[in-house]
């Protein structure tokens, strides 16, 4: 089953500055093959649920792996059945809306 999901990652006993331990992360998911992107809040991501969650699975044991004793993950996860959507396919949906000319 194909996902869109959004997570936030956040290490927590480490200090203030996290962007090293995002981008650990962010290695993992290019390693993973997935279609993925980092914004200022957060990474968006999409594939097969079990490869998605994988990713975000791996990012936890990688992180804990190399000493971060405690994370807090927020998952939003969409689904559809009705047809293929991508990340693109929405942001050029929304796009459509914005110019006045909506699907």
């Amino acid at each position: 089953m194909k996902t869109i999901v959004e997570f936030d990652i956040i290490p927590i006993g480490v200090g203030v500055s996290l962007g090293k331990y995002i981008a650990r992360c962010e290695r993992i998911l290019e390693e993973s093959g997935l279609n993925y992107e980092l914004h200022a809040n957060g990474t968006n991501v999409e594939g097969e649920w079990e490869a998605v969650f994988g990713a975000i699975q791996r990012c936890h044991e990688v992180l804990h792996a190399e000493g971060v004793p405690r994370i807090f993950t927020t998952i939003h996860a969409g689904t559809r059945t009705d047809r293929a959507q991508s990340m693109k396919d929405k942001l050029t949906s929304v796009q459509a809306y914005m110019d006045g000319n909506p699907e």
